[in-house]
């Protein structure tokens, strides 16, 4: 029982640093906004890299992300 409320949290531990990677990059890294002051996050992790594999699990996270944060990106303006 208590192994598997262990996984539980750290699989919720891991979900919660990896959700939204490319949001909280586009937001918080001066130069990688790119001027976009919507979805950022989203465009930031659809660039051409060579770690493109990684995009196919923060893009939906990053979506969500950047949909919570759509206020906050309004009153914001475009990223730098």
């Amino acid at each position: 029982m208590m192994a598997t409320i262990t996984r539980g949290l750290l699989l919720g531990f891991c979900m919660m640093v990896l959700s939204g990677c490319g949001s909280i990059i586009s937001r918080t890294v001066p130069g990688q906004g790119h001027g976009n002051q919507f979805y950022p996050g989203v465009q930031w992790d659809i660039r051409d890299t060579p770690w493109r594999f990684l995009t196919i699990i923060d893009l939906p996270l990053s979506l969500v992300v950047d949909t919570l944060l759509l206020p906050v990106d309004a009153h914001h303006g475009p990223y730098e």
